[in-house]
């Protein structure tokens, strides 16, 4: 398929007044780290604590009432878990959600605290497409995916859209890749925008599926991952995400958990925000110079801020 900058328009339209529209943050100390002009897109502040807000509205308000009354279903590490149960929320239906085992219990509290069921499963052993499938197919769900839907894509692109209206041309855009939603419906509205831009997707070293894909111009699986951005643990790219990827992504860097707690502690000591390890990847690879050459105008997508303050501090201290 094909997805254009008129869908993330369309997007922006439908999720204007329900999703928030982050804030872009400047620090001259990160300037200077990095050595360039960095335009930071606070996802860590959007409802639900990540960007997957953008993408579960616009997918979920599409739906007929039909569907609606039957109730949504999804499967999700934690921030689409969350997104989806706040989604049906605003809409007057319901949720159940697949949540791994090992899911931080704060993004576990807060998807019920949304309203929705949650069911667990292994994520080292079970497949979570296939048990999602049928549970949705059990209960009569609409299943909505984390990033494998035309409609969740394009309403993750909303967040660059806004980045791009704001601050302007932009050399670059950094982007945390996970299954590849955000970086798809990203690059789709960045380069809709600014043809020339250059976009760069990271990865954690223990997560790099996308970029072996890219590389051997094939989706490649990889043993799950087993690293601090839990949200990037996908063990192969999406097959609709990576068919837009390959044509759109310029590159992708790859980043360890050290320099992903730098990040982390960079943050907020100097920005004065929390940001997830997921959320963190994107400024990880800008501070620990895997981008090269580093463009003059940089735009950055801190994708989420879900995590406890226990683990943070286990994390960052």
């Amino acid at each position: 398929m094909t997805l254009t900058l008129d869908d993330v328009r369309d997007a922006a339209a439908r999720i204007e007044g329900v999703a928030h529209r982050t804030p872009v943050l400047r620090s001259r100390t990160l300037n200077a780290l990095v050595g360039a002009e960095v335009f930071v897109k606070c996802e860590n502040l959007q409802r639900v604590g990540a960007f997957k807000f953008r993408g579960a509205y616009n997918a979920a308000s599409r739906l007929t009432p039909e569907q609606l009354a039957r109730g949504i279903a999804a499967y999700s590490s934690g921030n689409h878990a969350q997104a989806v149960a706040l989604a049906a929320r605003e809409l007057g239906t319901t949720a159940v959600i697949l949540m791994p085992e090992d899911t931080p219990r704060s993004k576990v509290e807060a998807t019920l605290g949304y309203g929705a069921e949650v069911v667990t499963y292994d994520r080292y052993t079970g497949d979570r497409v296939a048990i999602g499938e049928a549970l949705a197919a059990d209960r009569g769900l609409t299943l909505i995916p984390p990033y494998e839907h035309p409609h969740v894509i394009a309403g993750q692109g909303t967040a660059a859209l806004e980045l791009i209206e704001e601050v302007g041309d932009l050399d670059a855009l950094v982007v945390p890749v996970g299954g590849g939603g955000l970086i798809a419906g990203s690059a789709t509205a960045a380069k809709g925008l600014l043809p020339g831009i250059r976009v760069i997707g990271v990865e954690p070293e223990e997560g790099d599926d996308t970029k072996r894909s890219l590389e051997a111009g094939r989706r490649v699986s990889i043993p799950v991952p087993r690293t601090i951005a839990d949200g990037q643990a996908a063990d192969i790219p999406g097959e609709l995400t990576f068919s837009l990827n390959r044509k759109l992504v310029d590159d992708i860097a790859l980043v360890t958990d050290d320099q992903i707690r730098q990040a982390m502690r960079t943050a907020f000591e100097r920005m004065k925000t929390v940001v997830e390890p997921s959320g963190a990847t994107s400024l990880a690879a800008l501070l620990s110079g895997r981008i090269t050459p580093v463009p003059r105008r940089i735009g950055v997508i801190v994708s989420g801020g879900n995590i406890d303050v226990r683990r943070f501090a286990q994390l960052v201290g």
